[in-house]
């Protein structure tokens, strides 16, 4: 990529917010107003981490070299050379490479040495699959950690609607302990304790039920919420999903031509249409297992099933949080830059970097899938 066109999509992120793609502190700070309510609860302790750009990042096939275990997705970081002008560019670097911890001491005098208070916001950051700011902030809380909500782009609205997909989901296993009239009360409590910094001993009698160790009962519940919100977030994504769909194949560039740029969006509008399709129906399919196991154990009072199913949840939940993030950045991204009601209106290199943008976010292989390593 030219020096020029890396510089466009680094000032693109400086101006957009955050997605689930894309964790934008430097933002964050710069809304107005914003200093006074970050500075006791921030979420990194150096001022330039807070102000760092963090995404996650499908690795190309040459930058699998700075990994003794690279992943498809990695946490990449980006430290601004100056934060009031992306323009001069930033420093980078990804979690797990192997001189991760001197890079980014070099670049912002942190201290990143295991245990540190920032090293272990990084490391459950890396933890999750997306950036999503609902499960971010969750992560985060059961953690010890509870940085200011404005790094978090969620509106109660939001968080009131997610409950109540979830004491709807879990009326079935309300119901197997209580009578009929119960099921609503004890289903809003199953909720809360499920979605609370530490569920685990509200469900111990389906641990003892399906025989799970203790660590494998919490890395499955904590799974089995993440499922919970990815199936509400998918269905929500339906809609705009297929009208940024629909923008996408009417593209047209305005400006004058740039070859590589016009050579590339010939093709590049009908690869990206194909991917989001593709990339909705792969989350479509790790949800169908979890209702599958879910009624049987509901349903059919055939626990092992479920069992199973939360033994291979952590896996799935990777894999599946990578498919819904990456659908809700395309969405998210397209409908910044491009504004519902607005035509979209670009030049060729500026949409060459958008779809390249789409495409590296949603280039899931063979080797992404997780039916083989949950089987």
């Amino acid at each position: 990529m030219s020096g020029d066109r890396t510089v466009r999509r680094l000032t693109a992120l400086e101006r957009s917010a955050s997605t689930s793609r894309v964790l934008n502190l430097l933002s964050t700070h710069r809304r107005p107003g914003a200093e006074a309510g970050l500075a006791g609860v921030p979420m990194f302790e150096n001022r330039l981490l807070d102000r760092s750009i963090i995404l996650k990042h499908r690795l190309r096939p040459h930058e699998y070299a700075d990994f003794d275990l690279p992943r498809p997705t990695v946490t990449k970081l980006l430290i601004p050379l100056d934060p009031a002008d992306l323009r001069l560019g930033a420093r980078f670097a990804f979690y797990g490479q192997r001189d991760f911890e001197a890079v980014v001491g070099a670049a912002t005098g942190c201290d990143l040495s295991r245990g540190t208070r920032d090293r272990q916001v990084l490391d459950l950051i890396d933890s999750l699959p997306s950036l999503d700011p609902f499960l971010l902030r969750e992560q985060l809380k059961r953690n010890g950690f509870e940085p200011a909500r404005a790094y978090f782009n969620i509106s109660e609205a939001d968080v009131q609607r997610m409950h109540a997909f979830a004491r709807a989901e879990l009326m079935a296993l309300a119901s197997l302990s209580h009578d009929r009239g119960g099921d609503r009360v004890h289903a809003a409590r199953l909720v809360e304790k499920l979605l609370a910094s530490d569920p685990n001993t509200a469900f111990e009698p389906l641990k003892d039920t399906l025989k799970l160790s203790d660590r494998e009962h919490q890395d499955g519940l904590f799974s089995w919420r993440g499922f919970l919100y990815y199936k509400w977030a998918l269905g929500d994504l339906i809609q705009p999903m297929h009208a940024v769909s629909g923008q996408i194949a009417r593209l047209l560039p305005r400006g004058p031509r740039d070859p590589e740029a016009s050579a590339y969006l010939l093709e590049a509008r009908n690869r990206v249409r194909t991917a989001i399709g593709e990339v909705y129906s792969g989350a479509e399919d790790m949800l169908r297992m979890y209702d599958s196991a879910y009624a049987a154990l509901t349903r059919d009072s055939q626990p092992a099933a479920f069992r199973d199913f939360l033994l291979s949840a952590p896996a799935m939940f990777v894999a599946l949080g990578e498919r819904v993030g990456a659908l809700q950045h395309v969405i998210s991204f397209w409908r910044y830059r491009f504004p519902p009601g607005k035509p979209a209106l670009a030049s060729p290199s500026e949409l060459m970097d958008l779809l390249l943008d789409f495409e590296d976010s949603m280039a899931f292989g063979p080797q992404d899938a997780p039916y083989a390593r949950c089987a």
